[in-house]
């Protein structure tokens, strides 16, 4: 029953006539291929196994709701795709379940299903697979680094490369540095992102007034953004009123936002799973002059930034020109977490990216601001008499002749 089942499935996937919903086309995702592979005989990878959602959208397209990062033991997730530093297409493992998205989400030459009877763990199949293709033995990347696949899954990978006579390795960073760099035409959707973001930003804008609960505001952000062609988004987007605003990680709740509070609204659009992230603090009522005291001086900065920061400047020699910045203003002492991180491909539950730019930590301040890369820029403060918080985040598009806020919103504490 479970072969007649199967076949089933598979013919009514053959015949099926359904719209392509590929983003990219057939030669950006060579090119992707390409870079994966040379970053590869750098690393003396010879196959690459990528189970992170992200990274199997990067190189595929293909997207699904559930991943099974967070299953019941007979359910591990073992999807994902093989790449060969020798072979000039990767091949995508998928459950019999996914074939029809993987039909109009992705170019796939190579889509293997795995069978009935290891359905529910497909290790022994892909390992089976690539050795009989002969893509093993060799050196194999696994990504440590991903939640996915969960540690029991990965010892299982792990295990079934060695059996096939394989050294196995951490190959994480590969896509991670690969990804950093994007193309003109993912730039484009960052681009069409940012105004996703704005337009929600509106939408819960216009919701906010005393008696309203952050739930009903939260619920007007996501319908903006869904209305303006924006997608899920890779976190639960916070929005928080008092003295949560000093919890900028706190959920949304069914709390009643009350006049004289600030309301603090942290949201990425999303188009073709690129992110764009952007936040704004609002405030019921007028502000008091301590409050508009702190905010003005913080929002100095990202004048300082504009006439300061140039494509290819040195992230420590920058990261302390703004800290002395912040000194300058007399409110260093007083802030959040000041610094930023990649914007790209995300997948729930995360939508940061690998590179950070951390002011008090020198991970990275031996590197450039790469042409073709966007990161977010977190300005927070404190307030005073536990006011809340003040946050205020701008993503930056950096091009070869120059850089760019993404963000055409209204800045600083906004009336509502």
């Amino acid at each position: 029953m479970a072969g007649a089942a199967l076949t089933n499935k598979e013919d009514f996937f053959a015949h099926c006539a359904y719209d392509q919903e590929q983003p990219f086309s057939k030669e950006e995702y060579k090119s992707r291929l390409d870079r994966v592979r040379a970053r590869m005989a750098q690393a003396g990878i010879d196959v690459l196994f990528v189970g992170s959602p992200d990274g199997i959208n990067y190189l595929t397209g293909h997207q699904v709701e559930w991943y099974q990062a967070q299953s019941p033991k007979i359910w591990p997730g073992t999807s994902g795709v093989a790449v060969h530093v020798d072979r000039d297409h990767y091949i995508l493992f998928e459950t019999v379940r996914e074939l029809l998205v993987t039909r109009y989400t992705t170019h796939s030459t190579d889509t293997r299903t795995f069978p009935p009877d290891t359905m529910r763990d497909g290790t022994a199949f892909i390992a089976n697979e690539l050795k009989a293709s002969g893509w093993l033995p060799g050196r194999v990347g696994l990504e440590y680094w991903s939640y996915r696949p969960i540690r029991a899954v990965s010892e299982r990978f792990e295990a079934r490369f060695k059996d096939a006579g394989c050294a196995v390795v951490d190959g994480s960073d590969i896509l991670r540095e690969v990804r950093h760099v994007k193309s003109a035409a993912e730039l484009a959707c960052i681009a069409q992102a940012a105004r996703i973001a704005d337009k929600g930003m509106a939408a819960a804008q216009a919701a906010l007034r005393p008696g309203v609960t952050e739930l009903e505001v939260y619920g007007e952000l996501v319908r903006g953004l869904a209305a303006a062609g924006g997608e899920v988004t890779g976190i639960i987007q916070p929005v928080i009123s008092g003295q949560k605003t000093g919890s900028p990680h706190a959920l949304a709740s069914r709390k009643k936002m009350r006049a004289g509070e600030l309301v603090g609204i942290d949201v990425s659009g999303v188009y073709n799973r690129y992110h764009c992230n952007m936040a704004r603090t609002f405030s019921l009522g007028e502000p008091g002059k301590d409050v508009l005291d702190i905010v003005a001086k913080s929002v100095a900065s990202l004048d300082f930034i504009r006439s300061t920061l140039k494509t290819g400047a040195r992230l420590g020699d920058f990261a302390r020109q703004l800290v002395a910045f912040y000194e300058k203003q007399g409110i260093w002492q007083d802030r959040g977490w000041v610094g930023g991180y990649e914007m790209g491909i995300a997948f729930p539950p995360d939508w940061v990216g690998n590179f950070v730019f951390d002011l008090t930590d020198d991970f990275n301040h031996d590197r450039v601001f790469e042409p073709n890369t966007v990161i977010n820029y977190e300005n927070q403060f404190y307030l005073p008499r536990r006011q809340g918080h003040f946050f205020q985040i701008d993503s930056i598009m950096f091009e070869p002749g120059g850089w760019k806020y993404m963000s055409e919103y209204p800045g600083g504490v906004i009336v509502a």
